[in-house]
């Protein structure tokens, strides 16, 4: 990682380097007057003018007047005076040489020598100046974009599930059946006492010579079975259809 970063900023110092030797080589550009001739008279009237239009004129480029100083001057005037060599009231003059003009403004510009009968000659110059470009913009360090950390993902915690309780089931409490009441046996003829229903009557032991006859004292007592029954029959059925409801 330092190592890349360190790759990173000596890159970048090359980069601004080189744009500041470009620009600067850009806002220096230098222009000698007429190439080879120089600032003088020239050989033909429109010796400047073939020279000017073969340049690109620029704000900060230098134009550099190559004269003898006392033979010959540069001196900057209005289209006016260029037009009609105009000696007087120049904007700026230049009388030592070689003489050094920076552009400082866009727009026409116009030069001639005020030396007499010398600009009539054909020595004077007409430029055209460019604005300047506008420098570009400064290469940014790229921030690095910090790796994110994952987020562990917490593992669901098991919920517990409720056991259901068991609903008690109510069990039926049978009701208690009801005692039968005794049912009085009608008193036979001797005067005897009541028994109880469901118990037979001992009979006395037969008499010495007499033979008993069956059925007469053993058969059962059936109305005192028979109110058993009618009195058990409904609290039976009572009973089953509680159990069944519940």
């Amino acid at each position: 990682m330092a190592s890349q970063r360190l790759s990173m900023v000596v890159f970048m110092v090359v980069m601004v380097l080189g744009a500041m030797h470009m620009e600067s080589s850009d806002a220096q550009t230098t222009h000698n007057v007429g190439g080879n001739i120089g600032w003088t008279i020239p050989p033909n009237a429109n010796a400047y003018t073939t020279w000017a239009a073969s340049q690109s004129f620029k704000v900060g480029d230098v134009l550099v007047f190559n004269f003898t100083s006392g033979a010959h001057t540069a001196a900057e005037v209005t289209k006016a005076a260029y037009d009609a060599c105009t000696l007087t009231n120049p904007i700026s003059v230049w009388s030592n040489g070689p003489a050094s003009v920076t552009l400082n403004s866009s727009g026409a510009h116009y030069y001639l020598c005020t030396v007499t009968g010398h600009c009539t000659a054909g020595q004077k110059l007409a430029i055209n100046v460019a604005a300047a470009a506008s420098p570009a913009p400064a290469p940014t360090t790229p921030t690095p974009t910090p790796t994110p950390t994952p987020t562990p993902t917490p593992s669901p915690t098991p919920s517990a599930t409720p056991t259901p309780s068991p609903t008690p089931s109510s069990t039926p409490t049978p009701s208690p059946s009801p005692s039968p009441s005794p049912a009085s046996s009608p008193s036979p003829a001797g005067g005897l006492a009541p028994t109880p229903s469901g118990t037979s009557e001992t009979s006395p032991p037969p008499a010495p010579g007499s033979t008993s006859t069956p059925g007469a004292s053993d058969t059962p007592d059936s109305p005192s079975s028979a109110s058993f029954l009618s009195a058990a029959l409904p609290i039976t059925f009572l009973s089953m259809a509680m159990a069944f409801y519940y």
